[in-house]
């Protein structure tokens, strides 16, 4: 359900600082646009520590809330991907790292907050038999992931 849907009697201004109490209390917080076909997620604040966003694409809220607190707090205690990496998360969670293109087209509350100078990287996640969503037989099951920039292959 969407905040605004739950709080009638709030305006974008309420939910903007409820954002950013959060960020003062955990250096960032976690942003959630649910949809049954793309859902996407991403995170509010780390750009403020001069670190870029991380965005996440077709996964549902709980997997994606982890994923991006899990990323944030290595890249916090500095870990710094560059577009092309791919790494392994607990859990056997493999990513690719892809510069975002345009973050004001998909991170309004980012914006709203940072401003438009955000950059922003995507967590590309592979399926449960390695395969990336531009490879051939990618299995997303129910799940579609937009890759939100361009790919950039490490030699």
């Amino acid at each position: 359900m969407c905040w605004q849907c739950d709080h009638p009697d709030k305006t974008f201004d309420d939910y903007l600082a409820l954002l950013r109490q959060t960020i003062v209390a955990h250096g960032w917080a976690v942003q959630h646009v649910e949809s049954d076909r793309r859902p996407f997620s991403y995170t509010v604040g780390l750009h403020e520590r001069g670190l870029p966003e991380l965005l996440v694409t077709g996964l549902p809220t709980k997997q994606a809330g982890w994923l991006l607190n899990t990323f944030a707090k290595r890249m916090t205690a500095g870990l710094r991907p560059a577009p092309g990496d791919q790494l392994v998360l607990p859990a056997n969670t493999r990513l690719e790292v892809v510069d975002v293109e345009h973050p004001d087209a998909h991170m309004g509350l980012a914006i709203a907050l940072e401003g438009y100078d955000v950059r922003a990287i995507q967590l590309v996640w592979a399926d449960g038999r390695g395969r990336w969503p531009w490879a051939p037989g990618f299995d997303g099951g129910h799940r579609r992931q937009p890759v939100l920039g361009a790919r950039t292959t490490n030699a």
